[in-house]
């Protein structure tokens, strides 16, 4: 997985949902559970992946294992991007 999908996606997250200057947010943190993001937030997130990667996320594809981590959605979108 290219690192640049990953810092891209860690930037996001920061500049969208963490609004303390001393938060952050483990790479394998669960966006949801720790409240760092809710469901708008996720929907935020795919609109950024598509808009960005030029990827579509099919519904059947929006659950915790693809989109609930920096890994998980760092993961998913390099699988994405290799299948296209």
């Amino acid at each position: 997985m290219p690192a640049s999908y990953h810092q891209s996606i860690r930037e996001f997250i920061a500049d969208n949902f963490l609004y303390r200057a001393d938060a952050s947010v483990e790479d394998d943190q669960s966006l949801l559970d720790s409240g760092v993001m809710d469901s708008t937030g996720v929907l935020e997130l795919i609109a950024f992946l598509e808009s960005t990667y030029h990827i579509s996320v099919a519904d059947h594809e929006i659950v915790p294992e693809n989109l609930d981590s920096i890994q998980r959605v760092s993961t998913y979108l390099s699988s994405k991007l290799k299948a296209a």
